[in-house]
């Protein structure tokens, strides 16, 4: 659909009439300019959900800056408080990825209030405010001590052994998150009791300060026995514990197609697909993939039918550009 001429415009104008919800990720101003602002839109159709995502928000002083997940990861902390020796880029696109589903959050909250209220609102999401919410415990260091937290690599900030140690034929992630546990490990899958002795690592604040000294003395150990045979032990103890997986590994394993989180379907252009599943299981309503992703203008034609254009009127806007 090309929104920047008149006839798009008026086709979206007629999508909007009975929708609920519109959502729009252009930069701010965008939709303006092309006669769609939320005023105007609300007064077309008073009980819609009209959700903006965009980099900065809509309002602010960055209010007209683009926004790209890898800006966003750096300027919200992301990147500093991720990685060893230098800021390091999570794997996936983190802030476009909560963005949407923050969208999806204040939609629904939107729709809530409209059954109370009769009456649709904006939805101002800003993929700036989402990766900062999710700073939870190193926004609290900041708070609570003035300090910006460092990177640790792999060390979790605030409780230690918890991360991943070096075995014979690779790494297991090992979870001691509390005083029990701790100790389980220390009788029970290293041998090592009087480390609980240990002034270096009496309390979990002693063992956070002096982790690089328990890191060596633990993988002094970990690297006689293989992955296998220490998520074994570990599991026996009720250690929290794990390995680490390549994404093939991943959507290939039991529990993931257990779970339903990687399905097959067939599409009549494509054939059979794989896809990601429903991660949200509903008792009641479970949820289902019922269409394979679509085609780009695989189902134009069918909603401007159903909006009342003609076949005319439709090829005409094909040979223009239009859709």
């Amino acid at each position: 659909m090309n929104t920047r001429a008149p006839e798009g415009v008026d086709i979206v104008k007629k999508l909007l009439k009975n929708a609920d919800v519109l959502l729009e990720n252009f930069r701010p101003g965008v939709m303006g300019k092309m006669g769609l602002p939320y005023e105007a839109v609300h007064a077309l159709n008073p009980k819609l959900i009209y959700c903006s995502i965009s980099g900065y928000g809509q309002k602010g002083p960055l209010w007209d800056r683009p926004g790209f997940d890898v800006m966003i990861q750096a300027e919200s902390g992301f990147m500093d408080i991720t990685g060893f020796d230098v800021p390091t880029r999570v794997g996936i696109a983190i802030a476009d990825l909560v963005g949407g589903l923050y969208g999806a959050q204040g939609i629904l909250t939107a729709l809530i209030a409209r059954e109370k209220t009769g009456e649709g609102q904006h939805v101002d999401i800003s993929l700036l405010d989402g990766l900062v919410s999710f700073l939870s415990y190193q926004a609290g260091t900041y708070i609570a001590t003035g300090q910006s937290p460092v990177r640790k690599g792999n060390r979790h900030p605030l409780s230690t052994p918890y991360e991943n140690f070096a075995t014979k034929d690779g790494q297991v992630i090992i979870a001691a998150g509390n005083q029990r546990l701790w100790e389980t490990l220390c009788n029970k899958i290293l041998m090592l009791p009087d480390l609980i002795k240990d002034s270096r690592f009496l309390t979990m604040a002693d063992r956070n300060a002096n982790e690089p000294a328990l890191k060596q003395i633990i993988e002094e150990i970990t690297s006689k026995k293989t992955t296998d045979e220490w998520i074994k032990s570990l599991e026996q103890e009720g250690i929290p514990c794990g390995r680490i997986r390549k994404v093939g590994e991943v959507l290939e394993s039991e529990n993931i197609k257990a779970r339903q989180m990687l399905v097959e379907m067939e599409d009549p252009a494509r054939g059979k697909l794989k896809l990601l599943g429903i991660p949200v299981k509903l008792s009641n309503t479970p949820g289902e993939i019922k269409l394979t992703p679509p085609l780009l203008g695989q189902h134009t034609e069918e909603i401007l039918k159903n909006l009342g254009y003609s076949g005319e009127e439709i090829k005409g806007f094909k040979n223009k550009g239009i859709v």
